[in-house]
């Protein structure tokens, strides 16, 4: 879907995108982690080329960025800004309304879509579609900013720190929402956090930057159990990334197979480490039955150790 090869940007002789290649694959969800000033935000806006290259090039769908009309470029994505962006004066609707407007689809057809939406991002259209933002929080807002960004069906989705103006429990919300709506619709999507736990939680692959270099881009798994370098190590909290390796790892790839009395408690092969965990804890348990298909296996506390680091 998009390819950046020894691609460049340079500030007053400062080099801020240092000769980053990588592929996101069609329908990846590619989360891009650093500290700040790392390069991150200067890389997504290359990609939709708000920011040009001064070496190297970015393919899109196999077109070169730098040569295709940057207006029609932009109509090809979807973009989610941290403030939302959205216009004031207009209602929600017609503010998830306005590209689809600008390509010039009929209004039946925009009605459809702005009520699609709208409830995929759980906002119902009929309580929701005439407020305008000042009557929405700001979680609400970024849901509608979500919306709009996936008017006119974009191939990808670029995503600018989105949550990084939310409190906690909206932005976990948030988080699950753009999970939903990655799996449901398959979008590619960057995403751009300074949150390692978000990266990790999102991300089927991470992009970990560290001034304007691309230090590690791998599955989240490999970033925590194998880091590239001590600064991604560091980055991803030392010791603690054998904490977070639990969420993303599933309790069926360390279950084994079941051997005399099944526990009464069970567990879904497709949960995490994390809830398997919480649940053995909870109930005082060292192992649980795993749900699924094929002969009935265990999770037992011993078999989440042993793959730790």
């Amino acid at each position: 879907m998009i390819r950046f090869e020894n691609v460049t940007k340079r500030y007053n002789g400062t080099a801020v995108i240092d000769d980053v290649s990588m592929v996101v694959e069609s329908g990846a969800f590619v989360t891009l982690v650093g500290p700040s000033g790392a390069g991150k935000s200067t890389l997504l806006r290359m990609t939709n080329a708000l920011v040009r290259c001064d070496g190297g090039r970015i393919l899109f769908d196999d077109d070169d960025v730098a040569k295709v009309d940057p207006v029609a470029l932009r109509r090809r994505f979807g973009y989610v800004i941290q403030s939302t962006g959205l216009f004031p004066h207009w209602t929600v609707a017609r503010n998830v309304a306005t590209v689809p407007k600008l390509l010039g689809w009929p209004r039946p057809r925009i009605a459809a879509r702005v009520d699609e939406l709208l409830a995929m991002v759980d906002l119902p259209p009929a309580e929701y579609r005439d407020r305008y933002p000042a009557e929405l929080s700001g979680g609400q807002q970024q849901r509608v900013g979500v919306a709009r960004a996936l008017a006119a069906d974009p191939h990808a989705l670029l995503m600018d720190e989105p949550f990084g103006a939310l409190d906690a429990v909206t932005r976990a919300a948030l988080q699950d929402q753009v999970a939903r709506i990655h799996k449901a619709t398959g979008k590619t999507i960057l995403l751009v956090t300074h949150d390692v736990d978000e990266a990790v939680k999102l991300g089927t692959r991470i992009a970990v930057m560290d001034g304007g270099r691309l230090v590690q881009y791998a599955p989240p798994a490999e970033v925590l159990a194998a880091p590239a370098t001590p600064f991604v190590a560091a980055l991803f909290g030392g010791d603690m990334a054998s904490i977070r390796l639990l969420d993303v790892t599933r309790v069926a790839d360390r279950a084994v197979a079941a051997e005399g009395l099944v526990p009464a408690s069970a567990i879904a092969a497709e949960a995490t480490l994390e809830a398997a965990l919480a649940r053995m804890l909870a109930e005082h348990v060292e192992a649980l039955a795993v749900t699924g298909d094929g002969p009935p296996r265990v999770i037992r506390l011993a078999d989440i150790v042993r793959g730790g680091r």
